[in-house]
């Protein structure tokens, strides 16, 4: 299914998703986020470049905000105008590759 035709999820369905997350959160009912912290610049940026890598394989981008220590990943489908299946599974694979 192309992104342009997947729909946000919402209530129950969006409620029961994230339950399957650990340590993510909604933002403004639209978004996924969560932090990840690390000893060091260079562990950080090695998260980064994991995450990256895993993005492009699944054709879905996160906007990341890094710093020394630190990852904030967000998720959401700008077409959709939320959370849709594709940033669920993507928020998956950013905590398996961690």
């Amino acid at each position: 299914m192309s992104e342009r035709n997947e729909s946000a999820l919402k209530g129950e369905e969006l409620s029961g998703q994230l339950g399957k997350l650990e340590g993510w959160t909604l933002a403004d009912e639209k978004r996924l986020e969560k932090e990840y912290r690390f000893p060091d610049f260079k562990e950080a940026l090695a998260y980064v470049n994991r995450l990256g890598e895993a993005a492009e394989r699944a054709g879905h981008h996160p906007d990341i905000f890094f710093t020394w220590g630190k990852v904030k990943v967000t998720l959401w489908t700008h077409s959709a105008g939320g959370v849709t299946a594709k940033d669920v599974a993507l928020a998956k694979e950013a905590d398996a590759v961690r």
